[in-house]
């Protein structure tokens, strides 16, 4: 017997950090934008013949075995894998997963393999599938892992694809899918991995730290990213692209006031290279201080901005927008 289950990574287009928990109730009308991209996690559970648990990731060379679900937990070599298939009670199987994604890239890379794993561990235990509880579990067992706290806007675009609003509220947190043609956004976005990996649960987790011990610096640009994802899902929805450009130039802008390590000379110099290449804006996705950057720019600049980039080093990310989320096979 086997299964085998995919999820999309994301490109983080406005608001991110304010989705982790408690942030977004100090700023009322907080508001993510992302969209799901064709760079997915996948995992595969097959039936093993000589019973136990074998958790492998090929990304990262790593095989770990078990006798049973109660003998894992996240002291494990994997224990990510561990703890989701502890949680899920796996038996006499291996469950295998691989990413498409670099290492360290920003574009929630482990949010989608959590989704994928919960899935397809949902669907091969009989646990529920429903949506609401994949997302839960997801997010609780990857704080597990991590030991800081998680954004929610990562399981969303994993689960549903598409391009969309996460509203974040007192009454839960709401995904709102954005009507437009995904084509228009892909022709004006060049992604590319800066060639080094970013730390998220360090750079989120000092930030979260410094709202919560009250840094009104930190709260005023919270507010003005808030401010920023709202303005450009109104430029996105009417099909306003010269308005979409200007908010992701000033969202940029107010994530570097956020920590010194946001951006690095690295990212300056690429973001420069676009720009003279004919790139309107550009900003790092996830918490920055390395991963992948993308630009956004004309689409007959498209050309010029991803030569420019490679010609300073940048690998360049072939992606589409990916409209479909999880899938299970």
């Amino acid at each position: 017997m086997r299964l085998t289950a995919s999820a999309p990574t994301r490109i983080d287009l406005a608001g991110g950090t304010i989705d982790i928990w408690p942030l977004y109730l100090f700023h009322e009308g907080a508001t993510t934008l992302n969209a799901a991209i064709s760079l997915r996690a996948h995992v595969e559970v097959a039936s093993r013949p000589a019973g136990g648990i074998e958790l492998r990731s090929i990304d990262t060379n790593r095989t770990t075995t078990a006798p049973d679900w109660q003998s894992l937990d996240g002291t494990s070599e994997l224990p990510l894998l561990a703890l989701l298939a502890r949680h899920y009670r796996l038996q006499n199987a291996t469950l295998t997963t691989r990413g498409e994604s670099p290492a360290g890239a920003g574009i929630a890379g482990s949010s989608a393999l959590v989704i994928a794993v919960c899935g397809a561990l949902a669907r091969w235990t009989k646990a529920s599938e429903d949506p609401e509880d994949l997302l839960r579990v997801a997010m609780n067992v990857e704080c597990q892992t991590i030991k800081v706290p998680t954004g929610v806007q990562d399981y969303r675009p994993a689960l549903y694809g598409g391009i969309a609003s996460i509203e974040l509220g007192v009454d839960g947190i709401h995904r709102v899918g954005i009507d437009i043609d995904p084509h228009e956004l892909e022709t004006r976005v060049t992604l590319a991995y800066t060639g080094a990996p970013r730390n998220s649960g360090t750079n989120n987790w000092e930030i979260t730290k410094r709202h919560t011990d009250g840094d009104r610096h930190i709260f005023d640009c919270f507010e003005r990213i808030r401010d920023t994802a709202r303005a450009m899902r109104g430029a996105l929805e009417r099909g306003d692209w010269d308005e979409v450009g200007r908010q992701i130039a000033i969202e940029w802008e107010n994530r570097k006031r956020l920590a010194p390590g946001v951006t690095t000379a690295t990212i300056d110099a690429l973001i420069a290279r676009a720009q003279a290449a004919g790139a309107t804006a550009a900003k790092v996705c996830g918490a920055g201080g390395g991963g992948c950057l993308f630009c956004f720019g004309p689409p007959e600049a498209r050309t010029a901005i991803a030569e420019a980039l490679a010609a300073g080093g940048a690998r360049l990310l072939d992606y589409r927008i990916e409209t479909e989320g999880l899938r299970l096979g």
